[in-house]
């Protein structure tokens, strides 16, 4: 992910297990020639370069049976004019007609520049990013495409997890253009965020290595303040996952501890939990800058909480977060059932009011309105009226179409002004509509399900990475030419899930291919152009810039908790690997069982 120093020079190289090296470095032996070459500007010398590059390249293409005498053999033959703009790699292919697509995009170039019988011409750019080759496996049918898919979304796990295992061990997050890591917690966020996914993808020998680390060196006991909102979701619900699908006790213990360890957070004036808690003091308290917590922080904690009261017997943390719904329910200052952003830890007030969006600080709270209702068996009726209220104050006030293309999309209202700007966060809204569906809700709700997949695969189609951004704007005019809408400050993409986790929904209730298939496209983008050779991926600045995305220097850890967990299952053919009729997902992907009818 470095743009390299500019160099000026003719690299060939060629290899195998049982040949040495052949590099084309001819000396000039006369030195009038060498000091005429000297005196060339860089510029001249550059085209020079490019041009027998060129015709070097035009050769091999014409005249494969001469060139490729080794045609038996697996060598590879690579190379690279190293000028400023982008520039030409050619290699063998592995297979006679093989895509040069799907090999370019295993070897982490760009784009196909010119396909042959038996060479591939890939562009390669190398402002944006350092560019690699790397030894890849060879490509396995599938009867989703040419390469075995869940096995290329466990090949990038193991690319990140070696970015994490190196360079940031036990730490939070993985810094992997720098080769470090960064703190949030220190509570080794990352490690136990990805517990789960290594067991679902069946990754046994790295996740023996993460248990002995959570065995011998994960204590909670520290002079630390955490998020009660990010370390249920990630921490409390990650060991409670990997407790049910492993049985190991050793999950339950830490969850126990952990959960005892946010519970002062709920000793408030209202019963509506602060943000912040020492975990090593029992001290909780509100931001520095304000005393209100998100709707989405105190309502978006239930289903572990709950669970944990369920595994324990101890009715204290269900009781706790079951009040906060109670509260919620009843409030004043909803529009349709839509919730405003803030509520105050002291009076158990909606402030802030008149903002409504399904986006950031509120997002999950619909999301869990619906899921608790199905973890529960279907019984708490007003978790469900207040979801299918919400749904239609939805419809009624946040739903808008494109006029030149379609598009459906869910925008938000300040103040009663519509504003047609989408977060990412909101493409979690398809496979919650379409789960709700699933499960006995109206149909339509999986009609609207469609349409909202369509714009967030969309979100990713039209931008030159192939990647979202952060924020959308919708061009609401007729005849526009892009119907997606992108601010500079908006550009950034952190590797959210929201957009392959409703794939995976609508694909399991569907059995549609295109969802596969934009989920595909959209890994391969990620590869593209966030893969670090090292080791991980990054966080890109710019969708916008193919060439030069700005890499952020951060992977988090939903990376390896959601995104590529919730492709594996888009891309698993296992019906019953982590079946919906069984479990239900908390907002960090973390699979929690649905309690049986009985008590």
């Amino acid at each position: 992910m470095y743009a390299p120093s500019r160099k000026d020079f003719i690299l060939l190289t060629l290899s195998d297990e049982d040949s040495g090296g052949y590099n084309n470095g001819k000396q000039w032996r006369r030195q009038s020639c060498w000091r005429k070459w000297k005196q060339l500007s860089r510029l001249q010398r550059s085209l020079i370069l490019f041009f027998f590059a060129m015709l070097l390249i035009c050769g091999i293409v014409m005249y494969p049976k001469v060139t490729w005498p080794w045609s038996g053999r697996n060598i590879y033959i690579h190379i690279t004019v190293m000028l400023a703009e982008p520039t030409y790699c050619l290699f063998k292919k592995k297979k006679k007609n093989s895509s040069c697509d799907s090999q370019c995009m295993m070897g982490h170039f760009l784009l196909t520049a010119r396909a042959h019988p038996r060479v591939c011409v890939c562009l390669c750019s190398w402002r944006g990013a350092m560019i690699e080759m790397e030894q890849m496996t060879e490509p396995q049918p599938s009867t989703g495409g040419l390469v075995d898919w869940p096995e290329a979304v466990k090949e990038a796990f193991r690319h990140a997890w070696k970015g994490y295992r190196e360079f940031a061990w036990g730490h939070d997050e993985l810094k992997p253009i720098s080769k470090s890591y960064g703190e949030w917690f220190g509570l080794g966020l990352t490690l136990i965020d990805a517990l789960d996914t290594m067991w679902i993808m069946g990754l046994k020998e790295e996740f023996e290595e993460a248990r002995k680390w959570v065995a011998t060196e994960l204590s909670f006991f520290r002079n630390v303040d955490v998020n009660l909102f990010e370390t249920t979701i990630r921490i409390l619900g990650g060991l409670l996952s990997t407790y049910h699908l492993t049985g190991d006790s050793l999950f339950l213990d830490k969850a126990k501890d952990i959960g005892s360890r946010l519970m002062p957070a709920f000793s408030t004036p209202s019963k509506i939990p602060y943000s912040d808690v020492n975990i090593g003091k029992g001290v909780a308290h509100p931001p520095r800058w304000t005393s209100d917590s998100t709707v989405a922080e105190v309502a978006s904690i239930q289903l572990e909480f709950r669970e944990l009261s369920r595994l324990t017997q101890d009715p204290q943390y269900q009781k706790a977060v079951d009040e906060v719904m109670k509260i919620v329910h009843r409030l004043d200052g909803k529009h349709d059932g839509l919730v405003p952003l803030f509520i105050n830890t002291n009076s158990g007030q909606f402030t802030h009011r008149g903002v409504f969006t399904l986006g950031a600080r509120a997002d999950s709270y619909y999301e869990y309105l619906l899921k608790q209702w199905i973890q529960g068996g279907k019984k708490e009726k007003e978790l469900l009226e207040d979801y299918l209220q919400a749904v239609e104050g939805v419809k009624k006030n946040l739903l808008r179409k494109t006029l030149s293309h379609g598009l459906t999309f869910v925008g938000e209202l300040s103040h009663g002004r519509f504003n047609p700007k989408m977060d990412h966060l909101v493409c979690f809204l398809p496979g919650t509509l379409a789960l709700g569906a699933y499960n006995g809700l109206p149909p339509n709700h999986m009609e609207l399900a469609t349409q909202l997949m369509e714009t967030c695969y969309q979100m990713y189609k039209q931008m030159e990475t192939g990647l979202s951004p952060e924020i959308a704007h919708f061009n609401l005019q007729p005849h526009s030419v892009r119907n997606v809408e992108v601010k500079s400050a908006d550009r950034h993409n952190l590797l959210r899930p929201e957009t392959v986790e409703s794939l995976f929904y609508m694909y399991r209730f569907t059995g549609d291919q295109r969802y596969r298939d934009w989920g595909w496209e959209i890994f391969q983008s990620f590869n593209k152009h966030t893969r670090v050779p090292s080791g991980g991926y990054t966080s890109i600045g710019n969708v916008r810039d193919p060439t030069n995305p700005s890499p952020r220097d951060k992977m988090e850890s939903f990376f390896l908790a959601e995104t590529l967990k919730y492709l594996y299952l888009l891309f698993s053919d296992d019906q019953e690997l982590i079946s919906l009729d069984k479990y239900v997902f908390n907002t960090e992907a973390h699979p929690l069982p649905i309690w049986p009818s009985d008590p």
